[in-house]
């Protein structure tokens, strides 16, 4: 059995607060992007109310195309903690996506020392979204 991943979606509630923080600090780019609709499959799986109308984006990085994607559902409430998702990705300059998030006004939690299993140590730290959706972000520095 193959398994490939096409992307992670998370629920935003402006779309255009959202792609401030995906394309104008993590660097993404907008894909492909569809205006609000009445009926989609999002409103099945997410359980979204059939009432409301939603909106989608597919985002890329240089390397990946359409890796992720943003479903907005206006007026959408905040999830109780514990977060229930994230996305983890690898950045070149971990500084500069730091900066920009501050500078957004984004939570940005304390930098941790990042261990992976084989040993590789690196740098790592949690960003939310304007609407409470978790990324973390990593560099790898030192190889064993």
């Amino acid at each position: 059995m193959s398994v490939r991943l096409q992307r992670a979606n998370f629920l935003v509630s402006d779309m255009e607060a959202a792609l401030e923080f995906y394309v104008g600090v993590l660097g993404m780019e907008v894909a492909f992007r569809k205006p609000g609709r009445d009926t989609s499959y999002s409103h099945t799986v997410f359980g979204i109310n059939s009432d409301r109308s939603i909106g989608f984006v597919a985002l890329s990085t240089p390397t990946q195309p359409r890796v992720m994607a943003l479903t907005e559902v206006p007026n959408l409430t905040a999830q109780p903690l514990p977060r229930r998702a994230a996305i983890v990705l690898d950045v070149a300059d971990v500084d500069a996506v730091v900066a920009r998030a501050e500078a957004g006004g984004y939570r940005v939690f304390p930098e941790e020392k990042l261990v992976t299993h084989d040993g590789r140590v690196g740098r790592e730290i949690g960003i939310l979204d304007a609407d409470g959706n978790l990324t973390v972000i990593y560099r790898i520095l030192e190889k064993p």
